[in-house]
């Protein structure tokens, strides 16, 4: 889940009135609404060229299907860059080569479809469980050109956790989801041992992690560290708070890592692709 707005119940539209349908491959992106600004020039040094042009097309998604459909909101189309895709991209400074990362409630795609864009080493798992925005995100995905290695799961962490004690992945990934002590009891179960939970946090991070640092040991959290992301591109930069899984969580259970699907991802009957 992100800072973003909830969404809402209406229909989309689109601009000449009718109902939109799904954004097919290939289509251009139709400008929106709300102006959104040009890529500022960290954006290139952060993606890198080839990457800031798959950046760019996201953005435009952003703020056009993705503003008609009430994922965000007409404020957020301006500063889509500085407040959403940088602050999203620099916690790649955290993922190792080659990780999956497995996103919680990744809503329109903050930070997980980011990582996926700037980081082709990567394989992304979105987790989400709105219908309206799995629907969004399995497009977005198919536009992008993205679905040999991004997945999308409509479910919640809590469900997941009942198939994979061992954890699913090794990175997992959450953005304004809900305080640190509720998301480690969500999260922490679903990272292999030895991962990392990368939460994205505000100003209160530093609170948030004297207030349930005793949560998250509970969870099967290791103390929860503040990082900064970002530093040279972001004023101010990305905080993010880094717990590592070094305990066995509470509750655990379940069939063994044997028995997942492909490249440990989880099976999901609710998995689809683009």
């Amino acid at each position: 889940m992100t800072d973003l707005p909830e969404q809402t119940d209406r229909v989309a539209t689109g601009p000449d009135g009718n109902p939109s349908g799904p954004v097919p491959s290939g289509a251009p992106v139709p400008s929106g609404p709300a102006t959104l600004a040009s890529p500022p020039e960290s954006a290139r040094e952060i993606f890198g060229a080839e990457q800031l042009r798959l950046a760019v097309r996201y953005a435009g998604l952003l703020a056009s299907e993705g503003l008609l459909r009430g994922l965000i909101g007409p404020r957020e189309v301006p500063r889509l860059w500085e407040r959403h895709l940088l602050n999203c991209a620099v916690l790649g400074e955290l993922v190792p080569d080659g990780a999956t990362v497995l996103d919680v409630g990744s809503g329109a795609g903050l930070p997980g479809l980011v990582l996926a864009v700037a980081r082709p080493d990567l394989s992304v798992i979105l987790v989400e469980p709105l219908a309206r925005r799995t629907a969004f995100l399995v497009e977005a995905v198919s536009v992008l050109g993205l679905t040999a290695r991004v997945d999308v799961l409509r479910g919640r962490a809590e469900e997941l956790r009942r198939d994979f004690p061992d954890g699913a992945a090794p990175v997992v990934t959450a953005r304004a989801v809900a305080p640190l002590d509720r998301l480690a009891g969500w999260c922490l179960p679903l990272v292999e041992p030895g991962g990392r939970l990368l939460a994205m946090k505000g100003d209160s991070a530093g609170a948030e992690i004297t207030e349930h640092r005793a949560a998250v040991i509970r969870s099967g959290g290791g103390d929860p560290v503040l990082r900064r992301c970002g530093e040279r591109w972001l004023d101010p930069p990305t905080t993010v708070v880094e717990i590592e899984r070094s305990a066995p969580v509470p509750g655990a259970g379940g069939r063994r890592r044997s028995e997942r699907g492909d490249r440990g991802r989880p099976r999901s009957s609710r998995r689809t692709r683009g």
